[in-house]
């Protein structure tokens, strides 16, 4: 399976923690964002970042689980987090987050 998401810290950040560092307005979230995707590095699991969300592929449980870590390593960011999660769940496949792009490169190719 694949799961692509988008983790995001929001409200005020604790006073002590990690995001109580930027300054009230910048809206800039990234040294948040940059833990979720250290926390999808870790995993070992093929994964790609884009300006807007993380791909990552392997079982459900294992998926799932690099996601909730990562919800959990934004959320001394803010009060809250906001997640938004889209998955391709097709059983049997292996090696899609790199095939879909392939045989869509080849798609356009034929055009």
């Amino acid at each position: 399976m694949i799961i692509a998401f988008s983790v995001a810290p929001s409200g005020t950040p604790s006073p002590d923690g990690p995001g109580a560092q930027h300054p009230a307005g910048d809206g800039s979230v990234h040294d948040a964002v940059a833990a979720a995707v250290q926390v999808v590095r870790d995993s070992g699991l093929p994964h790609r970042t884009s300006s807007m969300f993380t791909e990552i592929e392997g079982e459900w449980d294992e998926v799932m689980g690099v996601v909730k870590d990562a919800v959990e390593a934004v959320a001394p960011y803010g009060s809250r987090v906001s997640l938004v999660l889209k998955a391709d769940i097709r059983p049997g496949h292996t090696g899609e987050l790199d095939g879909k792009i392939e045989r869509l490169e080849r798609a356009l190719g034929n055009r």
